[in-house]
């Protein structure tokens, strides 16, 4: 044990005392390696951040809820199947809601109407415009997934009432009362006062797509008063009791909607279901299209590399036949030779994969500190599976002139010039 020990130590040695000694040749050489493992680890960040970026908009846009609109959000194209659609409306979620309650077994907890628009808002001389608003029940409260900065949702008697009160988003609140609070302030919408009583903590944006903080909310007896209803925009927001059995929530609205709806047997659905399902859907191809870019880069660039690697090994064992001819004549094994030479392109592999997650990670920051909302993420796995690659490659690239360095004649290896 303690002379493999021994043999290891000393061909790591010899291994980096010639990269030192050659430090031109062996940083061209790790040249291909550095690439690969700049690409591989760029493809795996990017995979990473869009996961990462599509669990946190799909959290805040609800895991747990089902969307019924007159329009699917996406694979509209034969438009005209869902232009003669009927709008859904407020009687709709009721009579879903009426059900839902009287089948004690139901993948499904409640519906909330709600109807949603752009509008500006003013107060005190500070204005926003092209604000997210909301009009809603007082069961909106169960479904929202955002905490609350200040204050609270309205209640269901201030929903009732069509009382004039409003929930602004974050952005919204810092925009028209920088430096204060917002709470118990008045806002002109429509030219209208509206007592702002909650304001929602800092959400951040649906996939760079849409801010969660530029958004208000109102009772939806206030907003149809001022707002009116716009058909193509409702929806009916419906809660699930169990995420994990989304499908069979999903089956189990549509038929529920059908009833609702008056859809008649072999009548096509006069809705549609969405959810964030219909994103990922959308998102997988993107990946997929990533990580093929980034495995022809990292194969190309690697095999490149490995070539390169080869090509060196052999010239380093031609250069040093002499020396390799003393040692086996002073009774090295052949192992050790082999030893010696696979750890020295090993190590050039290794170094090029250490430099190669350096200039990855300092991209990395770059992005994170330019653009901290872009979805982008370095984890501890990708170091793993970079060296892992770069270990492999040298292993591949320096086993063949190893193998040959090992089984040269010492009494011809000696006579070499």
């Amino acid at each position: 044990m303690n002379r493999i020990i021994y043999e290891f130590t000393e061909s790591v040695r010899i291994a980096l005392a010639q990269i030192r000694a050659n430090k031109l040749r062996s940083a061209l050489t790790a040249l291909g390696v550095i690439i690969g493992i700049v690409a591989v680890t760029l493809m795996g960040t990017a995979i990473e951040g869009i996961n990462t970026g599509f669990d946190k908009s799909l959290a805040m846009l609800g895991d747990d809820v089902l969307y019924v609109n007159k329009w699917p959000w996406t694979g509209a194209e034969d438009w005209w199947n869902y232009a003669d659609r009927p709008p859904l409306r407020p009687e709709d979620a009721v009579k879903l809601n009426r059900i839902i309650s009287s089948s004690p077994d139901s993948e499904l907890e409640f519906g909330v109407f709600g109807d949603s628009r752009s509008a500006s808002l003013k107060s005190a001389g500070n204005s926003v415009s092209g604000v997210f608003t909301r009009g809603t029940t007082a069961g909106y409260a169960r479904i929202l997934t955002a905490d609350f900065e200040e204050g609270r949702m309205f209640n269901e008697t201030e929903d009732e009432s069509a009382r004039q009160v409003v929930v602004l988003g974050y952005d919204v609140a810092q925009a028209l009362f920088p430096g204060r609070s917002a709470l118990g302030a008045t806002v002109a919408i429509h030219g209208q006062p509206f007592q702002v009583i909650g304001v929602l903590a800092r959400q951040g944006s649906f996939l760079g797509l849409f801010s969660f903080d530029n958004q208000m909310v109102m009772p939806l007896g206030a907003y149809r008063k001022y707002f009116g209803i716009r058909d193509d925009n409702t929806e009916i927001q419906v809660k699930i009791r169990d995420k994990t059995h989304l499908d069979n929530a999903r089956e189990e609205l549509t038929g529920l909607m059908r009833r609702v709806r008056g859809d008649i047997p072999g009548q096509r659905d006069s809705f549609s279901i969405n959810g964030g399902a219909v994103f990922k859907e959308k998102l997988d191809p993107i990946k997929k299209g990533i990580a093929l870019a980034g495995l022809f880069v990292t194969g190309l660039s690697l095999f490149v590399g490995a070539i390169g690697i080869m090509n060196i090994t052999f010239v380093s064992v031609k250069e040093r036949t002499k020396e390799i001819g003393t040692r086996k004549a002073l009774g090295a094994r052949r192992v050790t030779i082999l030893l010696q030479f696979l750890i020295e392109a090993v190590s050039i592999c290794v170094l090029g994969g250490i430099v190669g997650l350096g200039l990855t990670y300092l991209m990395f920051a770059a992005v994170r500190s330019g653009m901290p909302s872009f979805p982008i993420e370095f984890s501890p796995a990708l170091v793993v599976v970079s060296m892992l690659v770069s270990v492999v490659t040298g292993v591949l690239s320096g086993v063949v002139p190893a193998w040959g360095a090992s089984r040269l004649d010492p009494v011809v290896a000696l006579r070499y010039e």
